[in-house]
């Protein structure tokens, strides 16, 4: 079972991941609207560009914009977990020698202790994610069975991770549940809301390049994006 795991399926679940995402970005681009939309983008693409960066470049920093600095607990829970979800999957040990095996491409390693504790921050910021869907109201009325189950999808491999890396019994039947849910991860990402894995630098940049073109963000310096 493992071999399986570890072979054919993880091909498959990779497959499905890179060709599902770029399927999720080709149909946002063509569900561009031609006339408010595109008719902008193309005499402006420079500037379109710059305004696109900007805005993706603003929202990837922690305070970065005045949304993040109004709700520090969001901000905070928010970069918490998503920086393992980036980090841990390319620059894991255990991962990388993965991917170099499957794959042939070598990547940099994380020093073991920097990525356990990345993971039980991480972790921590799903725990923080999950509380606000329930303590905030807004977050609580928008929140939908699909929400969870994008919750306790993107959770499963972290807290299995964690069980196979501290794990002193069950050794085999956590690493077997890690790469399994790992995988499911992967394939379910493109057709659910993990799909903003993409979706949100989609969005993103279109936002900053309908303020830098069409409402003259470009001219408001670090005001823009907001």
């Amino acid at each position: 079972m493992l071999n399986f795991l570890y072979g054919p399926l993880l091909y498959i679940a990779v497959a499905v991941f890179v060709i599902g995402m770029i399927a999720r970005v080709v149909l946002y681009i063509k569900g561009l609207s031609q006339k408010l939309d595109r008719v902008a983008y193309k005499p402006q693409m420079g500037l379109g560009l710059q305004g696109a960066l900007h805005s993706i470049f603003k929202w990837v920093l922690p305070g970065g914009t005045r949304a993040w600095r109004i709700n520090p607990f969001m901000t905070a829970v928010f970069f918490m977990f998503h920086i393992g979800m980036v980090l841990l999957p390319l620059f894991l040990l255990q991962h990388v020698v993965v991917i170099e095996y499957m794959f042939g491409i070598s990547l940099p390693s994380l020093p073991s202790g920097l990525a356990d504790v990345l993971s039980i921050v991480a972790v921590l910021g799903l725990l923080g994610l999950a509380y606000r869907r329930i303590a905030c109201s807004a977050a609580k009325a928008l929140t939908t069975k699909q929400d969870w189950f994008v919750l306790i999808l993107a959770g499963l491999p972290l807290v299995t991770g964690i069980m196979f890396r501290f794990s002193v019994s069950s050794y085999e039947f956590w690493e077997f549940a890690h790469i399994l849910t790992a995988e499911i991860f992967l394939i379910a990402a493109p057709f659910t809301k993990l799909s903003h894995i993409v979706l949100f630098f989609m969005s993103r940049a279109q936002i900053g390049m309908d303020f830098a073109i069409k409402r003259g963000g470009h001219n408001r310096g670090p005001a823009f994006p907001w």
